[in-house]
């Protein structure tokens, strides 16, 4: 069944809104996937917050008009599918990369990372680092640490102050004179 030109406007006007949006597109090709991997796919990527759409490049060209992705959606050739969020852009890299080392004729074409052009190389180098949430437990760990080292000395020189005081009332070296 053949789209009309009208669903095929309102097709790219919704994605290039999308696109406007986002922070983070990593653009794919993919070969023979079964439903069941599209839709195992997309469940990984929703659950990263991520949005994942199989597009016709020139539906897709045109969408990225005036977005900062505008550079890697220009001349695309085969079958493409776009993987875009407007949050931790790790998390979307991770998950792809999960799902391509899991599925062969699922590759990368390209990417984008807060405005940035990055190779396919720097997609999977992204996918080995830690998250947004673990980089800010570490940073607070780093920060809180010295404090709770200094808690702890603190309250040793009460505390061994005290365990002197109750050995000498046990050995009743404090007599009444």
């Amino acid at each position: 069944m053949a789209v009309t030109r009208a669903k095929k406007i309102e097709q790219v006007e919704q994605l290039s809104g999308e696109l406007k949006k986002v922070s983070s597109v990593v653009v794919a090709t993919f070969g023979k996937l079964t439903v069941a991997q599209d839709f195992e796919l997309r469940k990984a990527l929703r659950a990263s917050g991520a949005r994942y759409r199989v597009v016709k490049n020139t539906l897709a060209e045109r969408a990225a008009k005036g977005t900062a992705v505008e550079e890697i959606l220009k001349g695309l050739e085969g079958r493409t599918s776009i993987a875009y969020t407007q949050g931790d852009p790790v998390a979307l890299a991770k998950a792809l990369a999960k799902y391509s080392k899991d599925n062969p004729e699922f590759s990368f074409k390209a990417g984008v990372v807060e405005g940035r052009v990055i190779s396919i190389r720097e997609i999977e180098a992204l996918a080995t680092m830690p998250s947004k949430e673990e980089i800010y437990s570490k940073l607070l760990f780093l920060i809180s640490a010295p404090a709770q080292r200094l808690v702890t000395v603190v309250n040793a020189i009460g505390r061994d102050l005290a365990v002197v005081i109750n050995q000498g009332v046990e050995k009743q070296k404090f007599k009444e004179a």
